[in-house]
């Protein structure tokens, strides 16, 4: 990538593995919770990287920055979570500059989502960029590029109908259910978990199921309260989990553990159940699936189903396509002007001690020499040549260096490249 005067580094970087070519195990080992993605990107910053951003979900982990290398965000990657540079390899991605930002925006806007238009992942993106900026490992550039996928996918959303119908793994597990068993309203529903998925899918339950027995745990009690108090359902201690579940029909984990919380020793034999686990990693243990009469369905299965509304979605791709190549051009001319922007910096910083000095030397000569006067009238003037040169620079973009090369030439800047 051209310097920007962004970054020490001139290349940015796009490292990570996603749902379409890493199943839910190489996922749930290169997952990371807040905790690692935290110390992650304090390491990033004592080997010198100076703006990383780091996102990891269901269907994705990915690292975004600038580096000498991308093995430094591999590496990191890789120290900070049970994925080992082999797997890596096999399944992941690389990305660099112009291929690295236009990814970042398809994954942003719900082009790359498992589900097409699931807009899950603009907010995932936001709260990773917030604690990049919260650990100052942000950069302008950054989070320039972060606003310009948050204002594309808005307009997406907005102006399309890409998002159209209730679709997201949420309802395509409620979807599941409402197929697969029979009598659902009669069924005993117990969720487990009430993270943003546990609350999307408690939602299209009590929205389509028309279930009045389905109870709520979580490890910490009052979430459950507040999620359950908005559809007046039954909440039960964390402790009693195991009752509830061998009295439950239906199960669903989503619980976002990073090691199993639903193992075979919980589940009495004999014991006939459907569970649904919408975490990564799986929350449910393996060894569950051996118990007769208990079948697991995991999330990478759940968002593989499509329908009629996915299908219709597919319609809107070249217009959504569309709006991100408006707003990746307006995120390019923004790019560009990094390029002159210390050398407009430097010229004011010359005109105006061109000024001072005439200033002080007209004072000395005139006797009502009108300094407030002066300053006003040669303020505009520095501001009109600085206007010039900046909007020359924009539109000559082909130029840009020779004219930048002249800049200093005339004006006796200091090399600043």
């Amino acid at each position: 990538m051209t310097n920007y005067n962004i970054s020490k580094y001139n290349t940015f970087y796009a490292i990570g593995l996603s749902y379409q070519k890493a199943d839910a195990n190489i996922r749930g080992d290169f997952s990371l919770g807040q905790a690692q993605q935290k110390a992650l990107i304090e390491e990033a910053k004592q080997q010198g990287i100076d703006a990383i951003l780091v996102t990891s979900t269901c269907n994705r982990t990915e690292i975004y920055g600038f580096a000498k290398h991308p093995f430094q965000l591999i590496k990191l990657l890789c120290e900070h979570t049970n994925g080992s540079l082999e797997v890596f390899e096999k399944a992941a991605y690389v990305y660099k500059n112009q291929e690295a930002i236009t990814h970042l925006f398809r994954v942003g806007t719900g082009l790359e989502s498992q589900i097409l238009g699931d807009f899950e992942i603009i907010s995932q993106l936001k709260n990773a960029f917030i604690l990049s900026k919260q650990l100052k490992a942000t950069n302008p550039f950054l989070e320039r590029l972060i606003n310009s996928v948050i204002q594309a996918s808005k307009r997406i959303k907005n102006e399309t109908e890409i998002s159209s119908g209730a679709t997201s793994v949420a309802f395509a597990s409620v979807q599941y259910i409402l197929n697969e068993v029979e009598n659902v309203a009669q069924k005993n529903i117990l969720l487990f978990g009430t993270g943003k998925i546990g609350r999307n899918t408690c939602e299209n339950l009590v929205k389509h199921s028309n279930n009045e027995h389905i109870t709520l745990i979580n490890r910490t009690k009052e979430k459950a309260e507040k999620v359950a108090g908005k559809f007046n359902l039954v909440v039960k201690d964390y402790m009693a989990l195991e009752e509830e579940i061998n009295r439950t029909d239906i199960l669903i984990v989503a619980t976002g553990a990073q090691m199993p919380t639903i193992t075979k020793a919980q589940i009495k034999a004999g014991k006939k159940m459907l569970i649904l686990d919408l975490s990564m990693p799986k929350n449910v243990a393996e060894e569950v699936k051996e118990l007769d009469g208990v079948e697991v369905v995991h999330l990478d299965y759940l968002s593989t189903l499509t329908d009629e509304t996915l299908e219709k979605r597919k319609a809107y791709i070249p217009q959504a396509e569309n709006i991100i190549a408006e707003v990746k051009y307006e995120f390019q001319a923004w790019l560009e002007t990094r390029k002159f922007a210390p050398t407009i910096k430097a010229l004011k910083t010359k005109l105006h001690t061109i000024k001072e000095a005439e200033l002080d030397f007209q004072r000395k000569k005139i006797l009502d020499f009108n300094h407030e006067q002066a300053e006003i009238i040669s303020e505009r003037i520095i501001q009109k040549i600085m206007t010039r040169f900046a909007n020359h620079l924009r539109e000559d973009s082909e130029n840009t260096n020779e004219s930048i090369a002249l800049i200093q030439k005339v004006f006796q800047l200091e090399d600043i490249s």
